[in-house]
């Protein structure tokens, strides 16, 4: 018993060789390297050297092994099994095929070299079946268990194989227990190993994270791009990765430059490197580690990420450093990691910013359509009383040049609720030139009214409910003109006491269908809908029709200063 146990502890003295050396290979950067890939992306040099290791690794434990009675005591199937189950089949079946044939040729007579030859091949084919069939999280349970089944199968082998029978059995009694035993060491080689390989997963998230700080800083400069607001996004990128320079570019130039070397480049109109252009074509990620820069000679680290939009190469990120072998795997993961939320924002900026082009060339088309209408009524207004009344005429053409030099003025900006109605005057002033006492309006105003809304929003729904309601009618009629705060913002009113419109006008506004001619209702139905999300509320009264808005607080804007009251 004693003799079985000095084997046991020598298999442990040789297995805990093989994986100090393997620590230490696992501290080397090209290994890790390797471990970071997943098994299908690793090139077949990769494999080859990997190949190598594991080979010599089984070779060494045979070397290393114990003499019993013609036998070896020693670790080959635990690094054929540990290859294998590491990096797949093509390490476990070549490192079996040579380590199991180095076996058979250095004692070819021996009583075990045909049995050691067929189990390490074998465990070359298990290894390699574990490693494609069995789940991450259980490859060093199973690991140990096809090892003793591998180190079985030796003794198996041994006592058909072996002549005479008598000596194949005192092999077996001798090696069994200490080999099938050892077999144990693969579940601490595969852990070790596979704790540097889960690496990679926190490094992933440790660096997922760091770009998303990244985003979160520059998300506000997203909103708005141009120079300035790039080369914000480079200098924080710049701070937060401890890089030496960072830029930006488009397909064809440097549109935004930060760090070691920005004086030698005409920002916004430098043409791109050879490098970067073979980057944005072929769309792959370029990386050099020990290189230096015609233009900046003092860089000698750089990694170039192609931008993407809709599937398309629009630019890219480059990262550099004045030393060498900086762009690391985490660097790059979180580079790549970065660079897709970049392209997102730039992607989703654009379209927010072609959105708001296609928002104001709508309302601006919708306005026009307006102005004619109230001009057509306008010089109706003033045709009629140009002759029984030049004096109010005249005052007619004061209001109505009036509205026109202010309307002529006006450009996409917002304007202030209470100019709004100071033109919403102008215009009743002609219309009652034109219904005399027929028409009364009322003004209920709040004092502290200061919100900005566009022009000729008010004034079309004010002719509605004089041309298509007061006029209707026999008798007189109200128009009432309200602007009232709400909890959720301002309401905007005109109700009016004359004709009522029909329940079918509302519905074909509702589905932005034409009512009618009631083209100024409808256009501002779109207009209103566009800027606060929700058209016109119609109802019809009884007498007349109240058509209203609401100006939500979160589209509106505080005027700088309130206009006078109006009467």
């Amino acid at each position: 018993m004693p003799h079985m146990f000095d084997m046991l502890l020598a298999v442990f003295d040789r297995a805990a060789l093989m994986l100090i050396c393997l620590f230490f290979l696992t501290r080397t950067p090209l290994f890790r390297k390797l471990l970071h890939k997943e098994n299908d992306n690793h090139t077949a040099l990769e494999l080859a050297a990997v190949t190598a290791i594991f080979s010599l690794f089984a070779i060494f434990g045979t070397l290393s092994g114990i003499n019993v009675e013609g036998s070896l005591i020693n670790v080959r199937t635990i690094a054929i099994m540990s290859g294998g189950i590491l990096f797949g089949p093509w390490v476990g079946i070549i490192t079996g095929v040579v380590s199991g044939t180095h076996r058979f040729l250095i004692d070819i007579h021996g009583p075990t070299s045909i049995p050691c030859l067929i189990t390490s091949i074998t465990a070359g084919f298990l290894s390699g079946y574990i490693n494609k069939k069995v789940k991450k999280a259980l490859h060093w349970k199973v690991g140990i268990i096809g090892g003793m089944l591998c180190e079985t199968l030796t003794m198996i082998l041994i006592l058909l194989m072996a002549r005479p029978f008598s000596l194949g059995l005192d092999i077996v009694m001798n090696i069994a227990a200490p080999l099938i035993l050892g077999a144990s060491s693969i579940g601490l080689i595969v852990i070790l190993v596979q704790s540097v390989e889960d690496e990679k997963e926190v490094i992933a998230a440790r660096q997922a994270r760091l770009a998303l700080d990244i985003a979160n800083k520059t998300l506000p400069y997203f909103r708005n791009i141009n120079a300035e607001s790039l080369d914000s996004i480079c200098r924080i990128i710049r701070d937060d990765i401890d890089a030496d320079a960072v830029a930006i570019t488009d397909t064809k130039n440097i549109l935004a430059y930060v760090g070691v070397g920005a004086e030698v480049y005409n920002i916004g109109h430098e043409a791109l490197s050879e490098m970067t252009k073979a980057t944005l074509e072929s769309g792959e990620i370029t990386v050099k580690n020990n290189d230096e820069m015609h233009r900046t000679p003092q860089i000698h680290s750089l990694i170039i990420i192609p931008l993407w939009e809709k599937g398309e190469v629009t630019g890219s990120l480059k990262i550099y450093y004045c030393d060498p072998h900086r762009i690391t795997y985490s660097l790059k993961v979180m580079a790549i990691g970065l660079s897709q939320i970049m392209s997102t924002q730039m992607e989703v900026s654009r379209t927010e910013q072609l959105r708001e082009m296609a928002n104001k060339a709508e309302m601006r088309a919708l306005q026009s359509k307006i102005n004619p209408h109230f001009l057509f009524n306008a010089l109706n207004a003033i045709s009629s009383s140009i002759r029984a009344r030049p004096d109010v005429a005249r005052q007619l053409i004061i209001n109505l040049s009036r509205y026109l030099r202010y309307n002529l003025e006006l450009n996409d900006e917002l304007i202030d609720l209470r100019k709004e109605l100071h033109q919403v005057q102008d215009y009743i002033a002609i219309e009652q030139a034109r219904f005399g006492s027929k028409l009364t309006v009322i003004y209920d105003i709040d004092d502290d009214i200061s919100v900005k809304i566009p022009s000729l929003l008010i004034q079309p729904l004010v002719e509605n409910a004089i041309v298509h309601g007061i006029q209707k009618c026999s008798g007189k009629g109200v128009v009432v003109i309200s602007v009232k705060h709400q909890p959720d913002g301002v309401k905007v009113s005109v109700k009016d006491t004359g004709h009522g419109i029909n329940q079918e006008t509302i519905d074909r506004v509702e589905r932005n269908e034409m009512p009618g001619n009631k083209i100024g209702l409808l256009n501002v139905h779109h207009r209103v809908s566009l800027l606060y999300g929700q058209g016109l509320n119609i109802r019809r009264l009884e007498p007349g029709t109240d058509i209203s808005f609401l100006i939500t607080k979160a589209s509106s804007a505080v005027a700088n200063a309130p206009e006078s009251k109006i009467a």
